[in-house]
């Protein structure tokens, strides 16, 4: 069967964009004059070779790359150090302004000739806004997912650092803890001073877009329906539905991550009259959190997008490593995160033989096992997962809970749609079945983290009662029912499961709600007041309702009319 799974959801607004360097820069030369200030600041992962080269075609009298006013690399690598650890997967939120790499003389001495220059003055290069009053401002954005790709190939640089030699992992680390967190603080003080806002996602094809675009392409976002841009990555332990189910590049071995809603890392497509603009997601979050997450969850959270939706594909594949994710106080303590991974896996599909592991066996002795883990992860035995963790038969539409703290991991032959809190990156490995890494290396064990957190009294009663299809009907009607499916109670997430074969009215209570098509072809997103465009939906694909929206309704679409459907929706609890 054809796949329906749209893989490029853009969403649609008339607006300024031009396309081509060409008109890029002539839409630049007509916004300043020969006397003017143009200023182009820039995320991490952008082409500075590429943009530099262009850019000059502005034909300046003074030219500045902010790169030759920071402060040298062994400075940076000082600057950073207590943020970046000596951990080699996890490091700790980084406070950093962009300010501080600066070099403080060399910073004077270039506003001091930018004060002299006669003529038309281009500054370059992150934290260009902060060396110059600007007459245009421009901003030439990154998504993370993109500069992830980048990295892989060395080609991304770090924020004043040059580590394109450096193994993915650091690169990653560096970025996630430090040069991203940054970047964003700066780029959100002056989202209403940019002019135009550049995508060069694709070298040497760029894409531009004024402020009134921009904010217009804002604006409908969070009133509306909308999807992010998914993106999927192969895994030690990959499976092959994703790969039929959504049709994705049949060369690669596996897929094993599908992520369909982590604004921090997917990208968001404006449709400007036909030329598709590519910026990070997290714009949205950034510019509109109210109106997005409800003033409730922004005064939670700030600006956080709490709510992660991904799929973990293991069928035909092997198991995930078991694991578990750190307490709340535990993240705080030694990452700086304000809260933790909690999350549950809603089975998608599985085959006969799936399972789940999922808490530890009544009466297990919780010393024993971390002493054998301990073991295994030094090669001196194989760890007998079966001895100490419930290994709990799964099918399709199952829903497991796993607050922090619970050790877990998703079985051979089953599709995850894992629903959980945002922070990424913190997974404690415990054991990964004597298998290497996609590079042929080991990946890191963290039993010495793992031990401080797993949770001992997590059994198998307390596992089936409290963890496993703790599903509770909440109303019924006519063609439809609604039930509770968790989270469980210390988690802050929400979930609800709509089966319905007509239209269901949902509303959002003052919390973003996501949403996934779990059974049923085709699904289509009203207003009930025509408040916005309707969105058709189809099978597994995510789909975000911001706060403000309030109320929506969702009928059976297309192929699915007159057959039952199914929705699981998250939001946060008020």
């Amino acid at each position: 069967m054809l796949s329906t799974y749209k893989k490029k959801p853009a969403i649609g607004l008339n607006g300024f964009a031009v396309e081509g360097w060409s008109a890029i820069i002539s839409v630049l030369k007509k916004h300043s004059t020969d006397k003017s200030t143009v200023v182009i600041d820039c995320y991490t992962g952008i082409s500075h070779e590429e943009l530099q080269t262009q850019i000059t075609q502005l034909e300046s009298d003074l030219f500045i790359h902010t790169k030759d006013l920071f402060i040298p690399e062994s400075d940076a690598t000082v600057l950073t150090a207590r943020f970046m650890t000596d951990d080699v997967l996890f490091g700790y939120n980084s406070n950093i302004s962009l300010v501080e790499y600066f070099d403080s003389k060399k910073l004077k001495a270039a506003q001091q000739a930018i004060q002299e220059a006669e003529g038309r003055v281009v500054v370059f290069g992150h934290g260009a806004q902060l060396v110059a009053n600007a007459d245009t401002l421009i901003y030439a954005d990154m998504p993370r997912w993109e500069i992830q790709l980048r990295m892989r190939k060395q080609e991304a640089t770090a924020l004043g650092i040059d580590n394109r030699k450096e193994p993915f992992s650091l690169q990653y680390k560096r970025g996630l803890f430090n040069d991203w967190r940054v970047l964003d603080k700066h780029k959100r003080t002056i989202y209403e001073k940019v002019d135009f806002w550049i995508d060069t996602v694709m070298p040497q094809a760029p894409k531009m877009i004024d402020r009134q675009t921009f904010f217009a392409g804002m604006d409908k976002a969070a009133a509306s329906p909308f999807r992010v841009v998914p993106f999927f990555d192969p895994a030690p332990w990959g499976g092959q539905w994703m790969k039929d189910e959504f049709d994705l590049e049949s060369s690669k071995v596996n897929y094993g991550w599908g992520f369909d809603c982590v604004p921090e890392e997917n990208s968001l497509l404006l449709d400007v009259d036909d030329i598709i603009f590519e910026m990070p997601s997290v714009n949205l979050v950034y510019t509109r959190s109210s109106a997005l997450l409800g003033k409730p969850v922004e005064a939670r959270f700030g600006k956080d997008f709490p709510i992660r939706f991904d799929f973990l594909d293991t069928v035909d594949g092997g198991n995930l490593s078991l694991q578990v994710h750190p307490t709340t106080q535990y993240a705080r303590d030694h990452f700086g995160l304000p809260y933790t991974q909690d999350e549950s896996y809603y089975i998608m599909d599985a085959k006969e033989d799936a399972f789940v592991y999922l808490g530890l066996k009544t009466s297990v002795d919780g010393e024993a096992m971390i002493h054998e883990l301990e073991r295994a992860e030094q090669g001196e035995l194989v760890f007998d997962a079966d001895k100490f963790v419930n290994k709990i038969p799964t099918k399709k539409h199952d829903h497991f809970l796993i607050p922090a703290g619970t050790i877990h991991c998703s079985g051979i032959n089953a599709v995850v749609l894992e629903i959980s809190s945002t922070p990424n990156l913190f997974t404690f490995k415990l054991w990964d079945w004597q298998r290497l890494g996609l590079d042929g290396k080991p990946r890191p064990i963290n039993v010495q983290r793992g031990k401080e957190v797993l949770n001992l009294d997590c059994d198998t009663a307390y596992t089936m009662t409290q963890l496993v299809n703790d599903v509770e009907v909440v109303v019924t009607g006519d063609g439809w029912v609604e039930e509770k499916t968790g989270l469980h109670k210390s988690e802050f997430i929400e979930t609800r499961r709509h089966t319905f074969s007509v239209p269901v009215t949902h509303y959002t209570a003052d919390s973003v709600n996501v949403l996934n098509l779990v059974e049923g072809e085709e699904i289509i997103v009203e207003s009930p007041t025509d408040d916005f465009e309707p969105m058709i939906i189809h099978y597994a694909e995510t789909f975000i309702i911001p706060a403000a929206v309030e109320a929506y309704r969702i009928r059976p679409h297309g192929a699915s009319v007159g057959k039952t459907c199914m929705t699981i929706k998250a939001s946060v609890r008020i």
